[in-house]
């Protein structure tokens, strides 16, 4: 090849290059400005809650675990949660491999709502951006390699919404008021160590079993959930563990999910820190 071919063919590839970064750029700035006006729209909505604060009223007529459960997790006029912000250290199974993951989430209360964001570390210097949310009563999950490249894409549909509002609800030993039936959450007994709560969020509904343990802790979650990976409905198990006291709640530190049908959970991790921002009270706790 004549050498002016050559340098025009360098050149090129070096233009193209450029071309490629640009674009790949360009998608980035894109979905961050996504994931950040889902977090603003989420912590806009938050319905302030003005007054609300927790009394044994709010749990007279509950399922007897439930009622233990919420006396011991909130102290006689603990503020409602209205929203919050929670960070996570954990590991993300696929296959038979385990792979680093962090992640925060932004929840709120009225209307239930989160977006969870994290980043797994598949190989070194690749990996993989997963938000997972429910908002508007949507919900929908999205998988990015590199904040870039679109790997996965599920929702919204009724499918997912009834799916992430049962993550929701699950979840919400976070912020253990969302709990109660003033939050629109209705309970029906099971037995005396558990108790099958059901919420309603205009089209969509989650039902969902609670198990609590002799210290009146909800230690597991048990329901029916969309699988997206293959569209069909399966059993699916949330375990939390080591309760400490956070801005005046106590709620668990560890915590794991796993579809029933395998041996192992597929996400286990740790709570690193979590903020409150109660009824009635601007300022982050």
């Amino acid at each position: 090849m004549a050498p002016s071919s050559s340098r025009r063919r360098t050149a090129v590839l070096a233009g193209l290059g450029l071309a490629g970064l640009a674009v790949a750029r360009s998608r980035k700035y894109s979905f961050e400005r996504d994931v950040q006006r889902r977090v603003g729209d989420l912590v806009a909505d938050a319905d302030p809650q003005h007054g609300a604060r927790f009394t044994s009223e709010d749990v007279a007529d509950v399922p007897a675990p439930v009622r233990r459960y919420a006396e011991r997790v909130l102290d006689d006029g603990q503020p409602y949660v209205r929203r919050g912000q929670l960070h996570q250290d954990g590991e993300f199974r696929l296959g038979d491999a385990w792979h680093p993951l962090t992640a925060t989430e932004w929840f709120s209360t009225q209307p239930p709502g989160f977006v969870w964001d994290a980043t797994i570390d598949v190989m070194p210097l690749l990996p993989v951006r997963v938000i997972d949310s429910y908002q508007d009563a949507q919900g929908a999950l999205e998988a990015r390699l590199r904040s870039t490249l679109p790997v996965m894409r599920a929702g919204p549909s009724p499918e997912m919404s009834q799916g992430e509002l049962v993550r929701y609800l699950a979840e919400a030993v976070w912020y253990p008021t969302a709990l109660l039936p003033t939050q629109g959450v209705s309970w029906e007994p099971v037995d005396d160590e558990s108790a099958q709560a059901t919420l309603k969020d205009p089209h969509v509904t989650a039902t969902v079993v609670f198990h609590f343990d002799d210290a009146d802790h909800i230690t597991a979650v048990t329901t029916e959930r969309y699988h997206q990976e293959d569209g069909s409905f399966a059993r699916w198990r949330g375990t939390f563990d080591d309760y400490e006291e956070h801005n005046g709640l106590e709620i668990p530190t560890t915590a794991a999910v796993a579809w029933e049908s395998e041996d192992e959970p597929y996400w286990r991790g740790d709570l690193r820190s979590i903020e409150h921002v109660v009824a009635n009270d601007d300022h982050e706790r």
